[in-house]
């Protein structure tokens, strides 16, 4: 369905000749199916649409990290470019967690699977995935599940 939504997105891009959305839909697209490839070396199905909301936010954090890079090298113009690919992709994202919807989220997951100590943070982790790929930082979220199985 969200493939559905970013092939659409090309068509309209092509139609209002905004290059800038249309190489980067293009781009979105190639990952895509390389992602489905290589799922299907591995002998699994195609990509479901939480398999494509992590390429997509993965794709966000190279390009965020491209853009501190850029910033660091003085290349204004080339950060600009990031940014605006960023924008592209996070549309397709769906609204991202503030601070303390992530932080009750994982109070409920830790709840949940009844972490008791650090070597539960796999479980509260994985639950997390389950229920909100592509709403958090997953980076993030695991400092904060860290601080709240060690007490912090």
């Amino acid at each position: 369905m969200l493939r559905d939504d970013i092939n659409n997105a090309v068509k309209e891009a092509m139609k209002a000749k905004d290059e800038r959305k249309l190489s980067t839909l293009r781009m979105v697209n190639s990952t895509l199916k390389n992602a489905d490839i290589a799922a299907r070396g591995d002998g699994k199905p195609p990509l479901t649409d939480a398999d494509v909301l992590a390429v997509l936010q993965k794709m966000i954090k190279q390009r965020q990290e491209s853009v501190e890079l850029y910033e660091k090298g003085g290349r204004a113009e080339l950060a600009a470019g990031e940014r605006e690919e960023i924008a592209v992709i996070s549309a397709y994202l769906p609204k991202q967690m503030s601070d303390d919807e992530v932080k009750s989220a994982i109070s409920a997951a830790v709840t949940e699977t009844g972490a008791a100590g650090m070597k539960d943070m796999g479980k509260v982790i994985a639950v997390l995935k389950a229920k909100y790929t592509g709403q958090m930082d997953f980076a993030k979220a695991s400092a904060l599940v860290k601080a709240a199985l060690s007490g912090g």
